[in-house]
């Protein structure tokens, strides 16, 4: 009887550490968006038509997310800028420059975030990007059951410059705020948490059937 309890309890401890592992994996789940696919970061096809605002304005993008910018080093570059330096690519002071050919840029605050290349010529054929972050992925997650989506005005506000550092995001409103986000999440996006879900729900069962049998 003293060994059916010890068991027991056991079962239930570890029951409820996998439970608490589960909830922290669903809690913490991010992606990251290839920013202009398989061609990457580069001049459209069609100066005349700006391709990256039209797939950014077919994602959701949360705060934790990451852009991916893959592109030639040495003959390209990404810039992180404020809204009137996007307008008129502005290349002279922007927030951050990254030129590795494989930037990973993780959006850390909500609001719009702009981007362009370290090229005035090649900004102004619309190489060029803007995104809008929603709020944290919890706290979205509480205010979508409850609340419908915040107003546009309530997400646009922009992150402030941080002088000297590279990566960082700014918290300065912005002149220049472009549509709210109203698609749902990216086909890619959805996968990744449903097959993300379904392993950790299956990994979950498969401790529970174990420590039953025992």
């Amino acid at each position: 009887m003293a060994t059916f309890i010890f068991r027991s309890n056991k079962a239930v401890h570890a029951l409820v550490g996998c439970l608490c592992l589960l909830l922290m994996v669903q809690k913490g789940a991010s992606y990251d968006f290839v920013v202009g696919g398989q061609k990457g970061w580069s001049v459209p096809n069609d100066p005349s038509f700006n391709p990256f605002n039209q797939w950014a304005e077919k994602n959701r993008f949360q705060v934790g997310d990451s852009l991916v910018f893959n592109y030639q080093s040495g003959q390209d570059s990404v810039l992180y800028v404020k809204s009137e330096d996007y307008a008129s690519c502005n290349t002279d002071s922007p927030y951050s420059k990254f030129s590795d050919g494989h930037t990973v840029f993780k959006l850390d605050k909500s609001g719009p975030h702009f981007f362009i290349s370290g090229s005035k010529d090649k900004c102004l054929k619309n190489e060029k990007l803007t995104v809008i972050v929603l709020a944290e992925r919890n706290k979205n997650n509480n205010q979508s059951t409850n609340a419908s989506p915040p107003s546009p005005q309530s997400s646009s506000s922009s992150p402030a410059p941080t002088t000297g550092q590279e990566g960082q995001s700014p918290s300065s409103d912005t002149n220049q705020t472009p549509s709210p986000v109203s698609e749902p999440p990216p086909p890619n996006a959805a996968a990744s948490a449903f097959v993300s879900l379904a392993g950790s729900v299956g990994a979950f069962m498969v401790s529970v059937i174990m420590l039953l049998s025992f």
